[in-house]
């Protein structure tokens, strides 16, 4: 795992070793390139951060904050030990649930990252909390990585679907 673009171009990532599965380079990038204009002095939720890959990855292009939320305290110590390589201050970490980590998070997000365990059933009752808290800010996206055979139920205007291989990612906007 590498950091793609931005100030830290180029960095490795230490990889996982637990039960969770990185989001490929190839998703990554197409992720990334779609939003390379939108994420300069935004605010970021990583949920489901993983290895914070996503979340780090948006720090480097620029993001303003980034809140990186995970139930797993392996992901955790994943995410802190890739952060503190690079000697960055603009995050937060939240090792919870997701359901309690959006009833604590406060303010809006312009972007949010959501890539929970496939076949989990977490993106719609996510999505829902984020839609009822009001989280997602007017000109905000959800970019929702999935398996291209699951089906998301969002209470958000779908902008596009983008397949690679087996793994689909939504675009939702705040309607």
């Amino acid at each position: 795992m590498r950091i793609i673009a931005g100030k830290f171009r180029g960095k490795k990532l230490i990889s996982p070793t637990h039960d969770i599965r990185p989001t490929l380079d190839i998703v990554k990038q197409a992720i990334f390139t779609r939003l390379q204009f939108f994420i300069e002095n935004t605010r970021v939720l990583d949920l489901f951060a993983g290895s914070g890959a996503l979340g780090i990855e948006a720090i480097s292009r620029g993001a303003k904050e980034v809140v990186f939320c995970d139930v797993n305290y392996k992901s955790i110590k994943l995410i802190k030990d890739n952060l503190s390589s690079l000697k960055c201050d603009n995050y937060k970490i939240i090792n919870s649930d997701f359901k309690n980590a959006l009833n604590s998070v406060e303010g809006q997000f312009d972007l949010i990252l959501l890539d929970p365990p496939y076949a989990s059933g977490y993106y719609d009752e996510a999505l829902k909390i984020i839609k009822e808290k009001n989280l997602l800010s007017n000109n905000g996206i959800v970019v929702c990585e999935r398996s291209k055979d699951e089906i998301i139920n969002s209470p958000f205007l779908l902008d596009c679907t983008k397949i690679y291989g087996s793994v689909a990612v939504d675009y939702f906007l705040n309607d």
